[in-house]
């Protein structure tokens, strides 16, 4: 019930795709106009930062699907530090040490990545056909040639009905009781996730429609191997791979492997929070966050069973917040989703809009919504939990109680 297999079968989208000629998407936010707040080089405190607003506010501003008609300019209150200044990373420092968002931007290696991480170089890497090919001593001689002997990495695809993706626990999911599961893991090869990925740029594809979300990772084993071992997410990203402190993976004996998340149009991950400190590095492309701090878990709609398949997640679509002024469209809701929605949209948030080149800096127990705005590639990598927080914002304390494990 969680696996759908494909083959070789072509898809009506392939059939359309064949005849579309590869585009960009019809906004590229990575150009996009923006405007970014002043450098204050001392965390406000006192709650004056970040400058939040409600989740309501927030989506009636630019609404979560209304990917081609975002605010021109959009307005970014998170601060932005230079990683190549050395005084700004001292300011960004403070900030992390205070646990406050921020992000860094101009950072070389994530420049560097996103041009090395053309789809046929990610095509090579996640291609498992090489290892029959190299048992039959045929590897591609030019790819090998340029590509060298890296080892495989690995990689998976999952799809949705439409752009919405939920978290959940496949063992814990009864389908008899619960209705079919939010996603399904398929057979689709890199190659042809990037390829919807492509045409879902280039129609600018519904929100009702089925997306695609391709994941991979690196075990936080692979950084005390030796390098040779390595695949090319770790040697690609050496800060997110290093074995010893630096400042995007500053706690490096307690991170858990890298994880990487490729998105197409319109995929939207629902709210929930990582106790680890994350960095979140952007390669290609540009996704939309929108950030919750610890105290606003109990209008979340967080899943507090913890023998319940989304344990810890959410499942409420944001999307739906706007139809909430709708009588209709209130009406027609279930009432429980209702009854949260409502409870919701008067949490307090902040959004960015994370670019190519840029990291973001997500405190321990933070809520965090994302929406793909385009075809993009992201990992981040975790540096230990912290239980602290902040006075403004609250701790792991209130998201603890919060799920009932206080």
């Amino acid at each position: 019930d969680f696996k759908v297999d494909y083959g070789n079968r072509k898809m009506d989208w392939e059939r359309e795709a064949a005849n579309i000629e590869d585009r960009p998407p019809k906004l590229d936010y990575t150009q996009h106009a923006y405007t970014y707040p002043d450098t204050i080089p001392s965390p406000p405190r006192g709650g004056a930062y970040p400058q939040m607003e409600t989740l309501g506010e927030l989506l009636q501003r630019w609404p979560q699907n209304d990917l081609d008609n975002p605010p021109s300019p959009f307005i970014e209150r998170l601060q932005h530090f230079d990683f190549t200044d050395p005084e700004q990373m001292e300011a960004a420092k403070r900030y992390r040490d205070t646990e406050f968002p921020f992000k860094l931007t101009n950072v070389p290696e994530l420049i560097a990545a996103n041009e090395k991480w053309t789809d046929e170089y990610l095509m090579f890497h996640f291609n498992h056909r090489r290892r029959d090919m190299a048992l039959r001593g045929g590897i591609n001689a030019q790819l090998k040639e340029q590509y060298g002997h890296i080892p495989l990495s690995e990689g998976r695809c999952q799809e949705s009905d439409d752009s919405f993706f939920a978290f959940f626990v496949g063992r814990n999911w009864n389908v008899d009781t619960m209705g079919p599961a939010p996603t399904k893991n398929t057979d689709f090869t890199f190659e042809r996730w990037a390829a919807h990925a492509r045409y879902a740029d280039a129609v600018g594809l519904a929100q009702d429609e089925k997306h695609y979300y391709w994941q991979s990772g690196v075990p936080k084993t692979e950084r005390r191997s030796p390098k040779l071992q390595w695949t090319m997410i770790s040697l690609d990203l050496p800060s997110f791979s290093d074995p010893e402190p630096n400042f995007i993976s500053f706690n490096p004996a307690e991170q858990k492997g890298i994880q990487c998340r490729f998105g197409e149009r319109g995929v939207t991950a629902a709210t929930h929070y990582d106790g680890g400190r994350n960095m979140v590095g952007m390669i290609t492309g540009a996704k939309r966050y929108i950030l919750s701090p610890p105290m606003e878990c109990p209008k979340l709609g967080i899943v507090t069973k913890n023998k319940h398949p989304t344990f810890r997640h959410s499942l409420l679509n944001f999307d739906h917040i706007n139809l909430l002024d709708s009588e209709e469209e209130s009406d027609a809701m279930p009432k429980m989703e209702r009854e949260w929605l409502e409870l919701s949209k008067s949490s307090m948030a902040v959004d960015t809009v994370l670019k190519s080149g840029e990291v973001l800096y997500i405190p321990s127990h933070w809520f965090h919504y994302i929406t793909s705005l385009q075809k993009s590639a992201q990992c981040n990598v975790r540096s230990g939990r912290e239980f602290e927080g902040s006075p403004e914002f609250g701790s792991s304390a209130d998201v603890l109680k919060c799920v009932g494990e206080e």
